[in-house]
């Protein structure tokens, strides 16, 4: 089947089989190598072919709309530390299983909380952004003991998802409601019996609640907080963390505050916005780990930056 839902094409099912070879190849690359190296070797592919490509000037404009005193050179030394990361992100993909916290590369700061949330029996909403390698969360969550439902995007070539979702399974997640229709009934399903939901929500949502980011209005997604708030649970704010190569630290942050007034919107409107705080102070704290690449802001705004 297509992701449009139809029977697939000769032509697509080929595309498909050839992404996933050259997938394959490059994991295949990347798992033999020690992890520094293949971390490393990502990320000086990415500082140089990163520049090359349409992407980079998202990335330079998101930058601009975000930091729009930054001086022209430390503009480019952040262009080029952020590509580093992304290289040595997706170098690191393939060896996830290998970046955990058993394996003694990723650290926990705060993991009590997590500790206590799974010995509740108490569902709650994990929240993040794409901050470093932020598959690192995931098997932190699992190491804590945390039944959680990992919210995901399935990629456009199935043969691809399917080799992510194997993936993840390497490293403890077998949990996993994708985003969408479908997703969002596994996840009401799995939040009555007491499972969480790890959600990133720092990407733009057209037709999302408007909220301050950068001193500028965003559409973020409510699907976090429009949980939390009907669950009557917390929300939970995650971070991690590249401390040296391909090790981490992933911090659980105290949960976010989210009034209960009994109107529905203020309140969705209000937790909205705590997230896009919270995003925003992580962003501030290490430029150089968030994903630039991806659009964020209006339409407007990069008209204004072009």
């Amino acid at each position: 089947m297509s992701r449009a839902g139809g029977p697939a094409s000769f032509r697509q099912r080929l595309v498909w089989r050839l992404e996933a070879l050259g997938f394959d190849l490059l994991g295949a690359l990347f798992r033999a190598l020690p992890v520094d190296a293949a971390s490393a070797l990502g990320g000086w592919l990415l500082r140089r072919l990163g520049p090359l490509s349409g992407a980079h000037r998202t990335a330079e404009r998101n930058i601009r709309l975000a930091f729009p005193d930054l001086p022209v050179e430390e503009r480019r030394r952040l262009l080029a530390a952020q590509w580093d990361n992304v290289g040595r992100l997706f170098a690191e993909f393939p060896l996830t299983d290998r970046l955990t916290p058993a394996r003694g590369r990723v650290e926990i700061v705060g993991g009590e909380r997590l500790a206590a949330l799974a010995a509740s029996g108490r569902p709650a909403v994990l929240i993040s952004g794409h901050f470093s390698n932020w598959e690192v969360m995931a098997a932190a969550i699992v190491h804590l003991g945390v039944r959680c439902q990992i919210t995901y995007r399935a990629a456009n070539n199935p043969l691809i998802d399917q080799r992510i979702i194997e993936g993840r399974r390497r490293y403890g997640v077998q949990l996993l409601a994708p985003k969408g229709g479908d997703g969002s009934r596994e996840i009401l399903d799995a939040m009555k019996r007491g499972e969480s939901v790890a959600i990133l929500n720092d990407q733009k949502f057209n037709g999302g609640v408007a909220a301050p980011f950068f001193g500028r209005t965003v559409h973020t997604a409510p699907g976090a907080t429009r949980l939390a708030l009907r669950f009557g649970c917390e929300m939970i704010p995650l971070s991690v963390q590249r401390t040296r190569g391909a090790r981490f630290r992933v911090v659980v942050h105290e949960a976010l505050p989210l009034p209960r007034t009994g109107d529905r919107a203020a309140d969705i409107a209000a937790g909205v916005a705590a997230v896009n705080a919270f995003v925003e102070a992580r962003v501030r704290e290490r430029p150089h780990e968030w994903f630039w690449v991806h659009k964020r802001w209006p339409a407007e705004a990069y008209g204004e930056v072009a």
